[in-house]
């Protein structure tokens, strides 16, 4: 190593360490050694969190059962030379139609948390959904970068402290606002308990807990006439909340089983999306998140008739493993293999997939977090996990 002079001053740490991960984010050739990658730099308590879901994750396993029992109906001799991945997002062009789905705790995997996040989002071209858990918070996320935003409220406070969180994300410039319906009871995360894993963001006061118990259509029928943007419903799993949510003038449908964290034994979510786009029959955006994982995942979300996939482990996982280069470079893999799975099928844009582009068919993998990365095992043991609860 040459010795620093006075016209080559030492970088600072912070230098160091982005050159470091853009380095990294650069080897990635694909998003198994990406997942890799954060398993072996995560902290074991951040990685566990990753990897668990309630009690006996049985929704978490069937989120990606159900996409793997999806196959594809290719169609041949078209010209696909020229392949148009871009989608739009609440009327706005998007590199890809997808979105970093909210997740709380965000520093756990980066220390900018939602912050680094929206610096990856903005600079890939995606949209970010914000959560209410997340740090730096609000207003310090939405300055970091200008991204294309939403904002995801966990109702912890009566109708003036939901009020003020409408005023603050309007003011910030987010899009919409969306309440998450599917968290009336924090679930028991079995992980998390056996690791003692303390959670700043969960709600330790009985009135934070019952204000979660008692919403209803009476709060969805005051936010919608009160915030003066777009309003999601994240939560959905049947065709008869997605029915009503219609009737109370919600404009996007969020169809997820919060990853599989909140209900155990549930349907996985590309299960119940085509009875949702039925029952919805365009009178509302369907967005969906849930297991999604890898390119052909999204393709198979939008020929079932979702028009935005959520990525929630997926962001973590990426923000793990190299930071915002690794966000950014785990997004361009990901169009990487759409771009490939559209053309293969035989399609040149995300418009021209239908329901024929799909069919059922026995899935061939037993489920799991990572089912999605066979080769993961072949050339990476699990530096941090837990034995005793490894997948």
């Amino acid at each position: 190593m040459q010795p620093t002079t006075s016209s080559q001053p030492a970088p600072t740490t912070a230098t160091s360490a982005q050159g470091s991960a853009e380095t990294l984010a650069a080897s990635f050739l694909t998003l198994q050694e990406v997942v890799s990658a954060a398993r072996r730099n995560l902290p074991p308590a951040a990685w566990i969190y990753l990897s668990g879901a309630t009690e006996t994750e049985t929704t978490m396993r069937r989120n990606r059962h159900a996409l793997d029992s999806i196959a594809f109906r290719p169609r041949v001799l078209n010209d696909v030379s020229r392949i148009d991945s871009g989608s739009t997002f609440l009327g706005q062009p998007v590199r890809l139609p997808v979105m970093l789905a909210p997740v709380g705790g965000m520093e756990s995997f980066s220390p900018g948390g939602a912050a680094d996040a929206a610096l990856g989002a903005a600079q890939f071209g995606i949209p970010q959904m914000l959560s209410s858990v997340c740090q730096p918070g609000l207003e310090a996320t939405a300055a970091a970068a200008a991204t294309l935003r939403v904002f995801q409220l966990y109702v912890r406070g009566d109708q003036a402290w939901v009020d003020d969180w409408v005023r603050r994300a309007r003011d910030s410039g987010f899009r919409a606002f969306c309440l998450t319906v599917d968290s009336a009871y924090y679930s028991r995360r079995e992980r998390d308990i056996v690791t003692r894993m303390v959670k700043p963001w969960r709600p330790a006061d009985a009135a934070g807990v019952a204000h979660q118990a008692a919403l209803s259509w009476r709060t969805v029928d005051h936010v919608k006439a009160t915030c003066g943007m777009p309003l999601i419903l994240k939560g959905i799993a049947t065709a008869e909340d997605a029915e009503l949510a219609v009737q109370h003038g919600v404009d996007v449908i969020y169809v997820s089983n919060h990853g599989g964290r909140q209900l155990d034994h549930g349907l996985g979510s590309a299960a119940v999306l085509p009875e949702i786009v039925a029952a919805v029959k365009g009178r509302a955006d369907v967005w969906v998140d849930g297991g999604f994982m890898r390119g052909s995942d999204i393709v198979k979300a939008i020929a079932l008739g979702a028009t935005m996939v959520g990525l929630g482990r997926f962001t973590c996982m990426a923000l793990g493993a190299a930071g915002v280069p690794g966000l950014v470079r785990a997004f361009e893999l990901l169009e990487e293999e759409i771009r490939i799975c559209l053309g293969l099928l035989g399609v040149t844009s995300f418009a021209e997939l239908t329901p024929r582009h799909v069919t059922q068919a026995p899935a061939v993998f037993e489920p799991s977090v990572l089912s999605a990365f066979p080769l993961l095992d072949e050339y990476d043991a699990p530096a941090n996990a837990l034995p005793h609860i490894d997948d």
